[in-house]
């Protein structure tokens, strides 16, 4: 029998609501007790709690990302799973912020903005690879269908604008916003060379822009769909960052934009736009990917840094 590696692990105050969610399960306290006296495969898990070997992987990964089982690699390449502690200490917040990470992210669906000014040639695209609605129909932009979008695209200027949640409570300070989104310019069918001028816009305020040099089709996006025929492939990963001293794109200086000047509050939602201005030296629209097309596995994110 292999005991666990400590008797008691302590937990801070922002790692609370982690172990809270993974110990709500029923069938993460199964796999718990299963573990409390041996090390078992995730096979042997499955065999023992009477659950698909799927539904115990879901359910070992929450307990291994709140630290609770730790798994390695067996003989035969199985993962081996054995609980880390006996027991577990929580410390209760003391102030406001105490129970939050010093990193906070919100994730949303690129098809749940809030306004847009869309002129066509314009479409969405669901996780499958389908068109939602007709193409070049700027009707679909207001249609329920929209939330299921994981590609959407317009030409020439426009722009879609999210309201996010502020998750900091009143009080507590902010040292960074940090917005990142898959994006690339919008072209007939695909364009490598056509360069797009695409500018963040927080609560109203241009925090930077980032040219696009083109709208990318010359192979296939790492996670969009074989059944995708319609040119635009992937896009490029961009970083939004406002500080205290500024903004930046891409690490680059961006505008002289800080924190402060957001004028952020708890009660009011955060307004993020993608927009090419009509004025743009380069006013040749935009592609912005979910999680299911493109290159990388996200939709908007929007992240709350605290250095302390």
């Amino acid at each position: 029998m292999t005991e666990p590696k400590q008797e008691m692990i302590r937990y801070p105050a922002s790692r609370i609501i982690d172990v809270a969610k993974a110990l709500s399960g029923d069938v993460r306290l199964r796999i718990l007790e299963a573990l409390g006296d041996k090390p078992m495969s995730v096979g042997q898990l499955s065999d023992a709690l009477g659950v698909a070997q799927p539904t115990v992987s879901i359910n070992v990964q929450m307990l291994e990302q709140a630290e609770l089982i730790v798994s390695t690699q067996g003989a035969n390449r199985e993962k081996i799973c054995a609980v880390t502690c006996r027991s577990i200490q929580l410390e209760l917040p003391a102030k406001p912020g105490d129970g939050l990470h010093r990193t906070e992210s919100i994730r949303m669906p690129i098809g749940m903005f809030s306004d847009c000014r869309i002129a066509p040639p314009c479409g969405m695209a669901g996780r499958d690879g389908a068109l939602l609605g007709s193409a070049d129909d700027p009707r679909v932009f207001y249609m329920p269908e929209r939330t299921e979008a994981s590609l959407l695209w317009f030409s020439g200027a426009g722009y879609v604008e999210y309201l996010f949640a502020n998750p900091l409570p009143p009080g507590v300070g902010l040292d960074e916003l940090v917005v990142t989104a898959e994006l690339c310019s919008e072209a007939s069918a695909f364009q490598m060379d056509w360069p797009s001028d695409i500018a963040l816009l927080v609560n109203g305020l241009p925090v930077g822009t980032w040219t696009s040099p083109g709208d990318y089709g010359d192979r296939k996006g790492k996670l969009t769909p074989e059944r995708w025929k319609s040119g635009t492939e992937y896009g490029s990963l961009t970083e939004w960052r406002i500080t205290g001293d500024g903004s930046c794109v891409n690490g680059r200086p961006a505008a002289a934009v800080t924190v402060a000047d957001l004028d952020l509050a708890f009660n009011r939602p955060i307004r993020v736009r993608f927009e090419v201005l009509p004025d743009a030296a380069n006013a040749r629209g935009l592609n912005l990917f979910g999680a299911a097309f493109g290159d990388h596995a996200q939709d908007i994110v929007l992240s709350f840094v605290r250095y302390a």
